[in-house]
């Protein structure tokens, strides 16, 4: 069985668009603060770091090539999704950070963000 699997940038990345700077993805850092604070939850999935230079190989080959932004939580085997959902060659993922933590409620029941 596959299990879901989320894909984050890791930090402490450059771009070339903005020489001699050193960044994060916030959207990121703010799942991975989800996923520190909960670690038994976040045992149950496959959790993937991947550097900031595209392509993004591993993505591509699961969601293509025009969907390599990050966050992005591809769903595995099992349930289908109860959220907006992308899919790609019948595959179902979501790369909104509010859309992951909404998934990440329903599906490995870490609480809910306080409004």
């Amino acid at each position: 069985m596959i299990r879901d699997r989320l894909f984050l940038l890791q930090p402490g990345f450059e771009d070339p668009a903005y020489p001699g700077q050193t960044f994060y993805c916030w959207h990121c850092a703010l799942i991975e603060g989800v996923l520190v604070s909960f670690p038994d939850l976040a045992q149950n999935l496959d959790v993937a770091r991947i550097a900031w230079p595209r392509p993004r190989r591993d993505i591509i080959s699961l969601v293509g090539e025009e969907h390599q932004s990050l966050p992005l939580l591809v769903f595995g085997d099992g349930d289908p999704p109860q959220h907006p959902t992308n899919m790609h060659e019948g595959r179902f993922f979501i790369s909104d950070k509010d859309e992951i933590l909404a998934a990440l409620t329903q599906r490995h029941g870490f609480p809910l963000p306080h409004p």
